[in-house]
């Protein structure tokens, strides 16, 4: 980003790999806290997810192109959330980032903070040589026609929650029962498949957490649940 950033450290929160319902439980939590100011720092979540479709609001199931038995039998659930954007996978050896950011104090405007996250990823796959790009009208970032991370996010009362999700060895069979992001014939694809052998999961989040200090210019505190002032 071309403009400088306030440089108020943010809480960085790991999680393992996480239900779904459990990790959106903890977002709300601590989004609450943060437009309460009980916490008065901006946070990040990083964490993987169990196999989850997730679809974002004001859609519904027809980009889910297989059945409700189907899914069963795969022990995949389908959640609708609040975030913007359409249906996507989650899964493990994805890594989520869910940004808790009073957008205001940090001077963000909406395009903004979705350009920022945008440059976050790219930084990170260009560390393994990897020339993603951003596509201004299905935002997320690509490799030519194929999607290799993708952005939704939501805004309550100015803070920021939900946000990336960037395939670094994820299982991509999941994608092909679904119109990623609502759009049909877009395939998407891993860091992984682009390099034709896995990256180290560790290093990639280390990779992440790196980038995020530089694009937003702050400091990442370590932080864990237990440490933080909220019910």
């Amino acid at each position: 980003m071309n403009q400088k950033i306030k440089t108020d450290p943010w809480f960085c929160i790991e999680l393992p790999v996480t239900e779904y319902h459990e990790a959106l439980a903890i977002q709300h939590r601590l989004l609450n806290a943060r437009i309460n100011r009980v916490i008065d720092k901006e946070m990040a979540l990083l964490l993987e997810h169990f196999p989850v479709f997730t679809i974002g609001r004001r859609r519904g199931m027809e980009n889910l192109t297989v059945s409700a038995d189907f899914l069963k039998k795969e022990n995949i659930s389908v959640v609708q959330i609040e975030r913007g954007g359409d249906i996507t996978f989650h899964g493990p050896g994805q890594i989520i980032c869910y940004p808790i950011v009073h957008l205001r104090s940090m001077h963000l405007t909406v395009v903004d903070f979705v350009t920022a996250l945008e440059e976050v990823m790219i930084q990170t796959v260009a560390d393994w040589g990897i020339g993603a790009v951003r596509n201004q009208m299905n935002r997320g970032i690509w490799i030519k026609n194929c999607k290799l991370g993708s952005i939704g996010i939501a805004v309550r009362r100015g803070v920021s929650f939900h946000g990336f999700a960037l395939n670094v060895n994820t299982a991509l069979k999941p994608f092909d029962w679904i119109n990623p992001c609502g759009l049909a014939g877009v395939k998407m694809t891993s860091m992984k498949q682009v390099l034709s052998k896995p990256p180290d999961l560790n290093r990639v989040y280390k990779n992440v957490k790196r980038h995020l200090q530089d694009v937003f210019d702050i400091e990442l505190i370590k932080k864990t649940l237990v440490d933080l002032p909220f019910s």
